[in-house]
């Protein structure tokens, strides 16, 4: 993990990219930074572990063979597989990789995630991020109302 401290504000957007292709990496920094998101990076499975434990990620962007040689090695996506939905309804969850259809659902379904992106995309990757995270709150925007309204009855 990085040594250097980074304050996270109300008013930030935070993002995580947890990438093995540097190319990758950089493109999605780029386009996640053209959006206005505030990056940090995640450099093994065990720092994206204590980063994503520690904030609230908006936007998390994996590649699939992230500090692994297959999918099925990739330790972080199994734990993002296996975490409760309350620790992580409040990110966006797109999967990078060469294995994928951009944005068939079945595909992000069978892997936990909001949407699966091919690489060979990369270069629309700024679009298909704000398309990933619109299409996400637009599908929560009602489960978001009704747990508010609760919390409101509640006095909470």
């Amino acid at each position: 993990m990085s040594g250097k401290f980074d304050f996270v504000s109300a008013t930030d957007k935070p993002a995580l990219l947890a990438f093995s292709n540097p190319e990758w990496l950089e493109a999605a920094k780029t386009a996640l930074t053209e959006l206005g998101y505030k990056v940090h990076t995640a450099a093994t499975h065990g720092d994206f572990l204590i980063r994503f434990s520690q904030i609230r990620y908006q936007v998390v962007i994996l590649e699939e063979v992230f500090a692994a040689t297959t999918m099925s090695e990739n330790l972080t996506l199994q734990a993002l597989q296996k975490m409760a939905m309350a620790q992580r309804r409040h990110a966006t969850v797109i999967l990078l990789g060469d294995s994928f259809q951009t944005f068939t659902p079945m595909q992000a379904f069978q892997q936990s995630v909001h949407a699966v992106i091919n690489s060979s995309e990369l270069f629309l990757l700024k679009q298909l991020i704000e398309k990933a995270v619109a299409d996400n709150n637009l599908f929560l925007h009602t489960y978001n109302e009704a747990q508010h309204r609760v919390m409101t009855t509640r006095g909470e």
